[in-house]
């Protein structure tokens, strides 16, 4: 039997006339990986702090285990700003001993791209008091993760986390024999860490078995049995159900009860997105061109981040754009933005970017855009338009669409400067949406979200119809709103992946391995070997020789790739020659990855 590491009974917390959490009666066994989830303000982190005994319950108990060894990460650090990282996450650990450590080796790579922390300065001398919330952030979690811990409570892990590095710590936890409870509006990593979920609903915590796609199923089903719950909610979870379960089988691996209720469940449930209809729409608001890239080259001051790029974003195309962190993501929608503000008049530092004469372009960008504090909520989304055509005859008042959102009647009135960042998030949504736009660039729009506002969002992203461009480290939320996957790999090129996010990170994972240093050799041999490998001038010419051969095929394998999604993008409904195309782009994709590989290999010798 499990030993019990902690016991909550009968926990109250009262704020002002609200009760967050109402009798709530828990366990954390040990083995256990618990996901929380609930809406913003509901008391996600109130309940874990209060399981952590980092905050007082008003009525009940919390007992710990007599020795057990808790980790927590919140979401504001206690870092020594004075500190250097090397003090706050190795301590006085000699270089030799932490540098012989799998564990501190893994963590340090995971989180920070290498031993040397390279995106650091000084390294591990960094001093952490100028760094970003961000990097202080990565810090905590490296510190936490490499002590070793009977019970680990982590609050939004993967805020400022990119996809690899989300991936890796999933991988992580899962690996570890630490308890786990966790909260995060991240689904993926839900379903790839947790076995068990908490959802926390006005005052209460109902428990379910298995991961969120499981928590999907057994929610969905208890609400067809009660019959009981609002129709627009049922309506909402019945619609992400069906995509679970007609998108993506596997990511249930162990369903709690019986799929054939489920399939019962979804039985008249459409598809999440009528694609052919959308297109057809989003080209008869946008016409043939929305954005046409020639030959374009995008900079950051004085690095490059994309060049000879040329590459066209079509009527009704849903793309996902992944990509190293600084690699130009960001760069490029800016790009778009200023060409489309501008109406084509302002171009990038090389090529040419054509716009759309129809192109109504929104742009979420990372910053909340600052309003008038005084304003209520209302006012601040009746100041953009009244009512809003969202599309396929669906039209709602300001009123209605800050209702799906979240904001209730009472909350409309609430002024702008009293609400939180995640309100904040949500109204900064709300008013994009109701100008209207035919194109939507969304940078990092599920930061601050709660997971029923995501997947309001994503019902209303269902039935849009227009071109749309996400960024986003939430690999469900990609998967769940776009079609095709792009990536930025760091290498100033832009390329189609058709596996989606698993490819771009099979992709890194190999020029990482093939960039990693090769084990050091004895010492007593390395002199003899050295000496036995040194290479003639001759052969350093002819090896730098191919390596421009190299760049330049490349170069020329970039511009043919480009080629070939424009031509699939004119063809889209000649199914045969986009298989004739698709097959052509693969034999390109399997001739760079080689070319690459070489590359490094050469690179490395030189």
């Amino acid at each position: 039997m499990a030993t019990n590491l902690v016991n909550v009974e009968s926990v109250g917390k009262v704020y002002g006339t609200r009760a967050l959490l109402d009798g709530v009666s828990l366990g954390v066994n040990e083995g256990d990986r618990i996901g929380v989830v609930g809406r913003n303000g509901d008391g996600k982190t109130t309940l874990i702090r209060i399981l952590a005994k980092l905050e007082p319950a008003d009525d009940g108990r919390v007992t710990h285990a007599g020795d057990l060894r808790l980790g927590v990460l919140t979401q504001h650090d206690s870092l020594d700003p004075q500190a250097t990282v090397r003090h706050e996450v190795i301590g006085d650990l000699a270089d030799h001993e932490w540098a012989g450590d799998a564990k501190i080796r893994d963590v340090l790579t995971g989180l920070f791209g290498g031993l040397d922390l390279p995106a650091f300065p000084q390294g591990l001398d960094t001093v952490i008091g100028p760094l970003s919330g961000g990097e202080r952030r990565r810090i905590a979690l490296a510190k936490l993760l490499i002590a070793e811990q009977d019970l680990i409570v982590l609050d939004e892990p993967t805020n400022h986390l990119d996809v690899e590095g989300i991936s890796w710590l999933a991988g992580h936890l899962r690996a570890r024999r630490s308890a786990l409870v966790v909260v995060t509006h991240d689904r993926w990593f839900l379903d790839q860490v947790c076995t068990r979920m908490w959802d926390v609903q006005r005052g209460a915590v109902h428990e379910y078995e298995g991961g969120y796609s499981d928590y999907v199923f057994a929610r969905a089903e208890r609400e067809r049995i009660a019959a009981s719950e609002e129709a627009k909610r049922q309506n909402l979870m019945r619609k992400e159900l069906a995509w679970l379960r007609r998108g993506a089988p596997a990511r249930t691996s162990k369903p709690r009860f019986r799929i054939e209720a489920a399939n019962a469940l979804i039985a008249d449930v459409p598809p999440p997105r009528d694609s052919a209809e959308l297109m057809r729409f989003a080209g008869s608001r946008l016409g043939k061109t929305v954005f046409d890239l020639e030959d374009v080259t995008v900079t950051a001051g004085p690095k490059v981040l994309l060049k000879h790029l040329t590459w066209q974003l079509g009527p009704g195309d849903r793309i996902g754009l992944v990509g190293v962190n600084g690699a130009g993501k960001t760069s490029l929608l800016r790009a778009l933005a200023e060409a489309a503000r501008s109406e084509g008049e302002q171009q990038p530092a090389g090529g040419r970017i054509a716009v759309g004469k129809t192109v109504r372009l929104g742009y979420l960008s990372q910053e909340v855009a600052e309003l008038d504090r005084n304003l209520r909520v209302l006012e601040a989304v009746e100041q953009v338009r009244q009512r809003v055509d969202l599309g396929k005859g669906r039209e709602m008042t300001a009123s209605q669409l800050c209702e799906k959102f979240g904001f209730t009647k009472e909350k409309q009135w609430t002024p702008v400067g009293d609400l939180s960042g995640g309100e904040r998030r949500r109204l900064q949504i709300l008013r994009l949406l109701m100008d209207e736009p035919n194109v939507l660039f969304l940078d990092e729009p599920t930061n601050d979200l709660d997971i029923e506002t995501l997947t309001q969002l994503e019902d209303l992203l269902d039935g849009w119809p227009g071109s749309l461009v996400v960024i986003s480290h939430d690999r469900y939320f990609i998967e769940r709103t776009t079609d095709r996957v792009l990536a930025l790999l760091g290498d100033a090129t832009l390329r189609m992946l058709p596996r989606g996010v698993d490819e771009y990170l099979e992709r890194r994972q190999r020029v990482l391995a093939a960039a990693a240093p090769a084990p050091a050799a004895p010492a007593k041999q390395k002199t003899g070997e050295q000496a036995a490998r040194q290479r003639s001038a001759a052969e350093q010419r002819a090896a730098k020789k191919e390596l421009q051969r190299i760049e330049r095929r490349l170069d020329r394998i970039s511009e043919q790739e480009s080629e070939l999604h424009a031509r699939i993008a004119e063809h889209a409904t000649d199914f045969t020659k986009v298989a004739e195309l698709d097959g052509r782009l693969r034999e390109l994709t399997g001739e760079r990855e080689e070319l690459e590989t070489r590359w490094l290999e050469l690179a490395d010798d030189a």
